[in-house]
Order: structure tokens, then sequence, then C-alpha cells
């Protein structure tokens, strides 16, 4: 009799291990609640094989497994993590505290938390963006005993560091006596996230051993943060880098491939697409579109154009990447033809494509197909207008110098018009010499943003081309009492020969003045010799 427990009881057990559907397992489940040879610490030991399944599985049932959990009275450590780790992992919905609710009655229950349960429970904390219930969770860490548990403590960096307190992450990772990659990445990646990205750095110098999620997260960052020179540099260190079996893999390439766009690195990106081509990686659709935006964003058309074409299925991103590589080049009607082109593939546009098309239009002067796509996107796509998209609107008008019908578009529109709106007013009254209105308008963004200098340096243009110089003078004499003034050095950046070289208001070290001198003394005298032989012949 205890032999034939024992061998239903280890069937049931493997049935439910190579279990692939919940029909399957309600079959299972009848037969565990219907058998009476089982004594009852068997039945509840295969439940809870149950609930793990319904829990874990792809196939399972989350829904399923919190009836069976109700039923249960006595429930294990081992059943409430399941629980409390598929309702963090599966949430949907943010303001749910179920994870939470679940821990606070195994807690009631008198059972003792272990490290399996904080991680999630963290998880769930991170989920909400709740740096204060995971700050009394983890006291309740300190209080069990396990803040020197690498996996928990892994789990509040990560925790500090989503909810941008990246001192206590720093803090909880200084004190760790045992770290092992995934420490070193979660606070590399918690310090990009907010930004300190020099605490980033020294951090990833004092890895000794990187993965592919050290170096990807390096690098993006660094792009994503406004660096992407030192972005382009961390990808040709990986290259020579000794870390075994690290390859660039999809995420590291389309994160370089955006570095060379905003470097206007076009040899770079040459590099890269070539590397792509030669490294037998699958180029997909996230990397085809990433080359696309790069090669635009580099001057390169007919190279994105080349991409473009042998992609196979395009999706809307791409199909929007290679409309904004036309519109940044000034290609309006090439931009208003691959839209034409765009609607015959019955790829539906989205707010995005709407607003590379009427930047499009705005820098090659489309009024009418601007006004045309501007109806558009409203009455065929039922896509309501944003801020951005009125912006590029008054940009279109205000270049044809149509400034009642764009003072009229901003008076009309549902929601307030921002800085980008105004400005694009702005830059129209600047182009056409509209010098009341520009100043009308230079003043209220003034008004909006005290300490931007932009807008003090556009109505000082203003009064100096209406020859206003006493205003000219009063608006400077006001940035000086104000200590108004550009904080970021203006910069230019140049590749030659694959190597991007910048220049800034403040110098560069990697520049010899005397050479570029000389250079433009050179350039002068052949335009003085060029500008002489002109008098001559005629």
């Amino acid at each position: 009799m205890e032999l034939q427990r024992l061998h239903l009881k280890n069937t049931l057990v493997c049935l439910l291990e190579n279990c692939r559907s919940m029909r399957e397992l309600k079959q299972i489940h009848a037969h565990i609640t219907t058998s009476p040879q089982f004594f009852i610490t068997d039945r509840w030991f295969l439940i809870s094989r149950i609930i793990f399944f319904c829990t874990v599985s792809q196939s399972g049932s989350l829904s399923y497994a919190d009836t069976v959990f109700r039923l249960v009275p006595q429930k294990t450590l081992f059943i409430y993590n399941s629980m409390i780790r598929a309702h963090a992992s599966r949430i949907h919905d943010p303001s749910s505290s179920q994870p939470l609710i679940l821990y606070r009655q195994m807690l009631f229950d008198g059972i003792t938390p272990d490290c399996i349960t904080f991680p999630f429970v963290l998880k769930h904390c991170v989920s909400r963006v709740d740096g204060l219930v995971g700050s009394s969770v983890h006291a309740h860490v300190v209080k069990f005993g396990f803040h020197s548990d690498v996996f928990v403590q892994n789990s509040l960096i990560t925790l500090y560091s989503q909810c941008g307190s990246v001192e206590n992450a720093r803090k909880v990772f200084d004190e760790m006596s045992n770290r092992d990659v995934v420490s070193w990445n979660a606070m590399v990646i918690g310090c990009l996230r907010n930004s300190e990205l020099d605490m980033a750095l020294e951090l990833f110098r004092r890895v000794k051993k990187r993965n592919i999620v050290t170096w990807n997260s390096i690098i993006t960052g660094f792009v994503q943060g406004g660096r992407p020179k030192e972005a382009l540099e961390f990808f040709y260190e990986m290259q020579v880098s000794g870390d075994d079996m690290v390859s660039p893999d999809k995420l590291t390439i389309a994160s370089v491939l955006s570095a060379c766009a905003s470097l206007g690195a076009v040899d770079q990106g040459r590099w890269v697409h070539d590397y792509l081509n030669t490294s037998g990686m699958e180029c997909d659709m996230v990397i085809a579109t990433a080359l696309v935006d790069m090669y635009g964003k580099c001057g390169s058309v007919s190279k994105a154009l080349d991409v473009f074409r042998s992609m196979k299925n395009k999706d809307v991103l791409a199909w929007t990447a290679m409309l904004s590589a036309f519109a940044i080049n000034g290609n309006g009607r090439e931009a208003f033809e691959l839209f034409l082109d765009m609607e015959t593939a019955r790829v539906r546009p989205n707010d995005v494509t709407f607003t590379a098309l009427l930047s499009a239009c705005a820098h090659s002067g489309l009024i009418e197909i601007g006004r045309w796509c501007f109806r558009v996107m409203r009455h065929a796509y039922h896509i309501e207008p944003q801020v951005q998209h009125y912006a590029c609107m008054v940009d279109i008008l205000g270049r044809a110098g149509l400034f009642d019908e764009a003072e009229g578009l901003i008076r009309n529109m549902p929601m307030e018009p921002d800085v980008f709106v105004w400005g694009a007013l702005l830059g129209g009254c600047q182009m056409h010499r509209n010098f009341q209105l520009g100043e009308k308008v230079a003043r209220y963004l003034i008004a909006i943003e005290p300490l931007n200098h932009a807008f003090y340096v556009n109505l000082c243009d203003i009064y100096a081309k209406a020859r206003r110089f006493d205003h000219v003078k009063e608006i400077r004499a006001l940035m000086k009492e104000k200590e108004i003034e550009k904080t970021v050095p203006g910069c230019s950046m140049i590749e030659v020969n694959g190597v991007v070289c910048e220049f800034s208001v403040r110098g560069s070290p990697l520049v010899l003045m005397t050479e570029i001198k000389f250079v433009l003394s050179s350039l002068s005298d052949e335009i003085g010799r060029s500008i002489n032989m002109s008098a001559v012949l005629e």
C-alpha cells in the first residue's frame, strides 16, 4: 500500500513537470483531489506544485493559481514565494499591490521570508517606482538578516536607482562584501539612468570581468547622456578588450549607429555597417532602421535610401526614419512622395511620421502640402495634432511670411503653445524682418523663460536689424545685470579620416591654432587673387 502511494505520488510529480497545458493540469488536479491513497501532506505538496506550474509556466494561469491558493488552508513559504513571484513578474497595473498584500499575509501567517521572497517584493516596488515602500522592505531585509545576501542587495541597488536615489544605491553597493557582475552592472546602469555619467565611468573602469550587459550599458548610457564621442571610444575599446566571449550584439550596433548619427560621423557609420555585414549578424528591422537614421543624419540620403529599399518588410518606424532623412536634408517633395508610397503599402502612419513630414514641408517651403498633411492626419487617420505638429505648421507659415494665419493657428490650439511654437513664429519674424511681431514674441518668450539666453540674443538681433541700437544696449545690460549667459560653449564637430574632431569657442587642446590661422590666411589670399583676376578679365 505504501509503495503504491509513493509510486502514484512520483508519477503525478513527473506528470506535473512535463505538463504542457491547463487542460492536462486540471486533469492531474482532479486526480490529486479525488485519490483516497494520499496523506494530507502528500496532497498539499502536489497542490503546491500545481500552483508553481500555474505561476511559472508559459502555459499556466495566474487566475487558476489564485483560486487554488485561496483554498489551501496551510500555506507554505514555497507557495507564498510562487504567488509573490508571479504577481510581481506579470503585473500590468502599476497601481496594483497584490505582491505586497501577499507579503503582509505571509507575515501574518507567521511565515518568515527568505532570500527568494525579498527580490520579488523589491521588484514589485521597482515597477511601482515606490521608494517609500521599498525602504520599508529594506528595513525588513535587515530585520530578517538578509542584508548581506548578494541577490537581495542587487535588488536593493536596482530599487534605489530606479527611484532616483543614487546615493542610497551606492551606499548598498559600497557595503557589499561580495559583488558579482550583476552588482556592478546594476550600479553602473543606475548611475547612467540618473545622469551620473562620471560616476558610471569610474565604476565601469573598476569592473574586472565585463559582460555584454556591462558594455551595452556604458555605450548606450553615454549616447543617451549626450556624450556620443566617448560612446564610440568604448565600442572600439570593446573590440580590442581581453574580455572573453564578449562580442557586440544588436543592441551594441544600434547604440553605436545612434552615436554616429549624433556626431555626423558617416565614415565610422560605414565602418559599423561593414562590420555588420562581415560579422554575419542579422540585419533585422531595428538595425536597418538605425542605419537609415544614421545615414540620413550624416547627410548621405542616397545611402539611407539604399538601405531602406533593401528592407523586405518595412514597419512604420522604418518609413518614418526614411521620411526624417529626407526632411532634415531638405528633400520635401521626396518625403511627400515617400508618404504616398507608404499609404500605397498600407502602412498606417503615426504621430511621429507626421512630425517628420511637416518638418520636411517646412524646410522645403511646401505650404499647400503642409496644410494638406495637417488636415489628413486628423480627418483621415484620426490623429489629433500635438504641440510638435502645431510648431511645425507655424514654422511652415512663418517661413512663408503668413503671420496672420500663423497667429490664428496658435490662438486656436487646444493646448497651451510651448516655446517651440513661439520660437517657430519668432524665426519667421526674423527671416521676414517683421520687427513689431518679433519683438512681441521675443519679449513673451523671455517672460516664460527669463533665464534662457537665446531669447535675449534673438531680441537683440531683431533690434539690431531694425537699427534700434539703444535697445540692443539695453537688453545686453539687462543680461549682464541678471548674469544671463550661454552656459554650454558653442562647438562644431567634423570627421576627418574616420576621426571626429571637436572645435569649441573655449579652444581645443588637440588643435594648433597657428595651423588654423595659416590655413585661413592661405584661403583669404586665394580668394583675394580670384577676385582680382575676375576684375582683370572683366
